[in-house]
């Protein structure tokens, strides 16, 4: 498995924590971590991105459907502490006009 998913729970939000890489194989644990808080009713998900190393397509595509999906049902989900080189991805992509993105962990739980 090359992604780590550690999912807590920090006051209203659920902190789903993200380490090593996000790629074509492991994507797909990552968009059904993201999705089953969605249907769990989770209103509040913040993507912990510090060691997160590497995203590729397929990973920007579980977040997308994970965002299209909270955004139906009114809720946010936000990154936080994105690495310079992973930030640069989103930034690419456009993805970074999708998300509320915050400088820590601390920041986006608030």
């Amino acid at each position: 498995m090359s992604v780590q998913i550690h999912t807590d729970r920090e006051g209203s939000a659920t902190v789903v924590q993200l380490q090593g890489k996000v790629d074509a194989t492991s994507a797909p644990s990552v968009e059904q971590t993201l999705l089953g808080a969605i249907d769990q009713g989770e209103k509040k998900v913040v993507i912990d991105c510090a060691g997160l190393d590497f995203i590729s397509s397929a990973g920007l595509r579980s977040l997308l459907l994970a965002v299209k999906k909270m955004k139906a049902i009114g809720g946010t989900i936000c990154l936080a502490a994105l690495q310079p080189h992973v930030k640069e991805v989103f930034d690419i992509s456009g993805f970074s006009a999708l998300f509320v993105i915050h400088g820590s962990k601390a920041e986006a739980v608030k």
